[in-house]
């Protein structure tokens, strides 16, 4: 039986559990793939820190280096995390030849393209099913299962410890803060939670898949993000009312031809890639995907709708996604394959990605108001200079003082007449706190 050996740079939380999933079930692989597995080689930055999975002594160093020139070394593991010593790894381990694996959605966001050329240059591979979605094959799908397809569709939940927060908001009508901080309590949020709760750890994600979905390269800078910092306990309460739940979605639409906004000069179709707040009928599937759970719903021009769903993070989940990996890293090899599917192929315009300000959507608005006759007038004739219909009012009952909360549905509007709208809006005597707006997805 073929051996094939392993260096793996990172002994945290990922490195830990991949080390242990080798061994658990390393015997099984071997067995289906008629390669068998050896790690050879652990890098860690402090070989005599105690962690909570035991590796030999005998196959531990300090020196990722000595790794990456190892000739007995076939194929990396990049499990460490961050952008700067990480990408150095990767670069050098391709340079050398050597497939690596990669679990890392922020090195793959800042330095994708740049990392899929080296190795293509130097002939080998670079896998990454780990970065998306933990547990969840969504690489793989993209990449692999729905080939014949065009991706006109993408909406992830992509980021768990923002679902979390946003469940709990609901189902015990908590506010944003208190759910923060029993979510770092409880290791579901980090101690500085920007990363995940201002959107980006979703950006990254969104982007890799927008990416594979269209065949160029999606910069992270072409990416609007906005995070959930601001959702309150109202606005959870009130989108209830009306039949939606809130989730942090990342989206990625291919437009029509003929839509708003499109980009008519390039001859091609641009597509929306973004993360934000969206209401989520309460009826789409999506809405019922709660707690840490990922899930991704693609959309194919010829298998239709699919959803994909598990859990996003964690040690297994990821070493799960990583072994998957493993598998296909190693047949190449065996079978001499450089690559069997091109990661990146441009099938659309190259660099086509829609400007937040011309998307259209529809939007949810919460105001703080002075409750008196032609306070709604006001409202009204601003969004009606911008041409902007309303499509439903609700001012809630049990709302007492001099301000209360009006809430409107509105009609498909470009993002940017919206937001111009509601500084003037804001501006009013009779306004008496920053409107709110989160936008709502119909899944058309």
């Amino acid at each position: 039986m073929q051996q094939v050996n392993l260096g793996i740079i990172g002994r945290g939380t990922v490195g830990g559990g991949v080390y242990q999933a080798i061994q658990r079930n390393g015997a099984l692989m071997a067995s289906r793939l008629g390669i068998r597995f050896n790690v050879a080689k652990v890098a860690v930055r402090n070989i005599k820190k105690a962690r909570s999975v035991r590796i030999p002594a005998s196959i531990l160093t300090a020196d990722w280096e000595s790794i990456v020139r190892d000739p007995q070394i076939d194929l990396l593991l990049e499990l460490i995390g961050g952008t700067t010593t990480a990408r150095t790894i990767v670069l050098r381990a391709l340079e050398a030849g050597k497939p690596v694996i990669t679990a890392n959605k922020a090195l793959l966001s800042a330095h994708g393209e740049e990392l899929f050329a080296v190795a293509q240059q130097y002939g080998t591979n670079l896998y990454y099913e780990a970065s998306v979605a933990g547990g969840i094959p969504i690489i793989k799908v993209l990449r692999e299962g729905l080939i014949g397809n065009r991706i006109t569709r993408i909406y992830g939940i992509v980021n768990g410890t923002c679902n979390y927060i946003l469940t709990r908001m609901k189902f015990e009508g908590a506010e944003f803060d208190e759910v923060l901080a029993d979510a770092q309590r409880l290791g579901y949020a980090e101690a500085e939670p920007s990363l995940d709760i201002d959107g980006h750890d979703a950006l990254h994600k969104i982007g890799i898949l927008a990416s594979l979905a269209h065949g160029f390269w999606v910069n992270p800078k072409q990416i609007y993000v906005e995070g959930i910092r601001s959702i309150s306990r109202l606005d959870i309460q009130f989108a209830s009312q009306l039949g939606y739940t809130i989730k942090l979605l990342g989206i990625v639409k291919k437009l029509e031809a003929n839509a708003p906004g499109k980009a008519s000069a390039k001859k091609c179709s641009p597509i929306q890639v973004s993360v934000y707040p969206t209401l989520v009928p309460n009826s789409h599937v999506l809405a019922s995907v709660n707690h840490v759970f990922n899930a991704i719903y693609v959309r194919g021009d010829v298998v239709g709708d699919t959803l994909y769903y598990g859990r996003g993070a964690g040690q297994d989940a990821t070493a799960s996604a990583v072994l998957s990996d493993l598998a296909d890293a190693a047949l190449d090899l065996k079978c001499g394959s450089k690559s069997r599917i091109p990661p990146f192929v441009p099938h659309e315009c190259d660099g086509a990605v829609l400007a937040m300000d011309d998307v259209v959507s529809r939007y949810y608005v919460r105001l703080t108001v002075i409750d008196k006759p032609g306070t709604l007038a006001k409202i009204a004739a601003i969004l009606g200079q911008s041409k902007i219909g309303i499509s439903s009012v609700i001012q809630p009952e049990g709302h007492e003082g001099e301000s209360v909360p009006l809430i409107l549905m509105i009609h498909d509007a470009p993002n940017s007449a919206m937001t111009k709208a509601l500084r003037k809006i804001s501006r009013l005597p009779v306004v008496k706190a920053e409107p709110k707006m989160i936008r709502v997805e119909s899944f058309e």
